[in-house]
């Protein structure tokens, strides 16, 4: 499957309990390409994390990251690793701006979920009675759009918008745009039939979002999450604009949208060389993402994504029922798997307990999850949208090496050691 952007890849074993509210630095912060010792005030793993993490880096040519954790049992902790600019020295931020792809979905979600408290729709209600040209719109409802399971053709896939993406990156692309190129494809599945993580869903939400609160979905995310929740380095830009605040680091993937429609891997024989540095990957930062609109296009920090977070899993953007509705939407991503990846409304679980989102998009990947069993919060960014080993959110590549140092076996939820199973389904639109 296509993932050029968020790529929702878990691992359900990996996803332990971690937790942060704000930024917290416990000492040190390696920069460019080298990690320093760990100061006596921090937590224990952060001294084998200071020496895995370049390693990791180095072995799947990812330029740079950032990691903010805070655990109330394990203690809290922050780092930078690599570099912002490939051939420079160049130190990552924990203040750094990012773009982080899928984990705006969960926004465009949360907005569905408050107009539902509001009377404005329901959940029940099929997408054809806010667009009717939507194909069978009339058996596919809201709630299968947010939980991925209408079986709608993700324009993602689409050999000609793909084209057109690498040509003229600076399109601005309208909702109607991305629309009619799904609209012309087959549907892959009937409405509610399985599930298949679709970009299309998630924009029709978005022009749904619009028609019921008379404003762009912009302001309805400032109004309604940005501004209650004190996020000030968060926004959804416009479609004409391809800028990202500063300070952000450069944002790099491994070949083409075309290319990559069926997986970020680099070939074998190209593999060596990317690895080697002799291979360079693509400069997207400023490659305008308006073609990812609500399912996609938002931009944040780490502060932020830690902040908003622990909202979306623990409660503050909706109302008691309508938060326990959300978290009892999950349900396993393969059918029958019991402790496996699960995906709601708008909402992923990675593990019992680990739920959050990740994000991948061309030049960036972002990874952010809350335990709901000990408050632990992990916020991973990194400036490279996929390993080009596997194919695999970089960022998560990064997160399953943080998890696994400071958990090691045991279950990831925080309950008796040795009962975690690991599984790793990737699913991409």
């Amino acid at each position: 499957m296509k993932m050029t952007i968020f790529a929702l890849v878990a691992a359900g074993a990996l996803l332990a309990s971690t937790a942060c509210t704000a930024p917290t630095t416990g000492g040190s912060t390696p920069s460019a390409s080298a990690s320093s010792e760990p100061t006596s005030s921090e937590p224990e793993y952060a001294a084998t994390l200071q020496k895995q993490i370049p390693e990791l880096l180095k072995a799947n040519a990812i330029p740079g990251m950032v990691v903010l954790i805070e655990s109330p049992k394990l203690g809290n902790w922050s780092g930078t690793f690599g570099t912002a600019d490939l051939g420079k020295q160049v130190p990552m931020s924990l203040d750094d701006y990012f773009r982080i792809g899928s984990n705006t979905k969960t926004m465009t979600s949360t907005v569905i979920l408050q107009l539902v408290q509001e009377g404005k729709l329901k959940l029940e209600d099929p997408i054809s009675k806010y667009r009717p040209d939507v194909p069978n719109g009339a058996n596919i409802t809201i709630a299968q759009l947010s939980e991925m399971r209408s079986g709608l053709y993700s324009y993602t896939f689409d050999p000609g918008f793909n084209a057109t993406l690498d040509k003229d990156p600076q399109k601005a692309w309208t909702p109607d745009e991305l629309l009619s190129i799904a609209f012309s494809h087959p549907a892959t599945a009937a409405p509610g039939q399985e599930y298949d993580y679709c970009n299309t869903n998630i924009v029709l939400l978005g022009t749904v979002i619009e028609k019921l609160t008379g404003e762009s979905v912009a302001e309805a995310f400032q109004k309604r999450i940005f501004e209650p929740l004190g996020l000030k380095h968060t926004s959804l830009p416009a479609n004409t604009d391809s800028t990202i605040p500063n300070p952000h680091a450069q944002g790099y993937q491994f070949g083409t949208n075309v290319e990559t429609i069926d997986s970020y891997a680099v070939p074998a024989p190209q593999l060596p060389a990317a690895l080697d540095g002799i291979l360079k990957p693509l400069n997207q930062t400023n490659a305008n993402p308006s073609w990812t609109w609500t399912a996609g296009g938002a931009i944040s920090t780490p502060g932020d994504l830690a902040v908003y977070v622990k909202a979306l899993v623990h409660g503050g953007l909706l109302n008691a029922a309508t938060q326990k509705l959300r978290l009892e939407s999950i349900q396993p991503i393969v059918p029958g798997q019991k402790n496996g990846v699960g995906y709601g409304l708008g909402i992923a679980e990675f593990a019992p307990g680990i739920l959050g989102h990740d994000g991948q998009i061309p030049g960036y990947s972002t990874f952010m999850t809350y335990n709901i069993n000990t408050g632990d919060i992990l916020i991973v960014g990194t400036n490279l949208a996929a390993s080009p080993v596997h194919g695999e959110n970089a960022a998560v590549v990064v997160a399953k090496s943080i998890i696994g140092t400071m958990y090691g076996p045991g279950d990831p939820s925080g309950g008796d050691p040795g009962s975690s199973s690991a599984s790793t389904p990737a699913t991409s639109g």
